[in-house]
């Protein structure tokens, strides 16, 4: 690997910690699309890369979170147990999810997230 890779991809690790840290998000929001665009990754291996790289993230940022006593934990055990659910689903359907199109519901979603960020 090249240092002009070692250098992005580090680049692209920090916002991204920086971003999950701070909102939650992060892992998706931004793995994915610099993935494609800045490391010219193909697009199944950027979201199966993305969920990857989120589990470290997520262990650090939970930690720094319990630790601080703002964790609600009934919410998160009824939450994280559809996510669980919810993610084995996920995985089984990337493959089954041609790129193009995988691309636009990426798309539609960060769009519908953002409005809806952006309304309340």
């Amino acid at each position: 690997m090249h240092i002009a890779e070692t250098i992005k991809l580090t680049a692209i690790g920090l916002v991204t910690g920086i971003l999950n840290g701070l909102f939650g998000s992060g892992g998706g929001t931004i793995v994915v699309p610099a993935l494609n665009i800045v490391m010219k990754a193909e697009v199944h291996k950027s979201h199966a890369t993305s969920i990857a790289v989120i589990l470290p993230l997520t262990i650090v940022s939970a930690t720094i979170y319990v630790l601080s006593g703002i964790t609600n934990w009934p919410l998160t055990i009824r939450v994280g147990t559809g996510s669980i659910v919810g993610g084995l689903i996920g995985a089984l359907l990337l493959n089954k999810i041609k790129s193009g199109l995988l691309k636009k519901i990426f798309g539609i979603f960060m769009i519908a997230a953002s409005v809806r960020m952006w309304m309340h």
